[in-house]
């Protein structure tokens, strides 16, 4: 028993410690990635793999962004962007 606290206790701590916070914003920006990509599937077949690149795309392109304010904004921004997309598929009848 000795032995396995010793192993729990060197084991690396993560380099990144979150909290509530963050787990809630990790929580909102993966929900609008699921949802970007349910919206994306209702899309034209040639445009499809594109159109998902591209959420992938922005998605990474921010991955590193740690201030909390940005965040909202950019999940602000998400969010209106897959409004307007999601009623562009509706107009085209997709």
């Amino acid at each position: 028993m000795s032995n396995n606290v010793n192993a729990m206790q060197m084991r690396p701590v993560m380099a990144l410690s979150f909290d509530l916070q963050d787990f809630i914003l990790r929580a909102r920006v993966l929900k609008l990635y699921r949802q970007a990509l349910r919206i994306a599937s209702r899309a034209p077949s040639h445009g499809k793999v594109e159109l998902r690149q591209t959420i992938r795309q922005e998605i990474e392109k921010h991955r590193s962004c740690e201030d909390k304010q940005r965040v909202h904004f950019l999940i602000s921004e998400g969010l209106e962007r897959l409004k307007a997309l999601d009623e562009m598929l509706d107009m085209q009848g997709y």
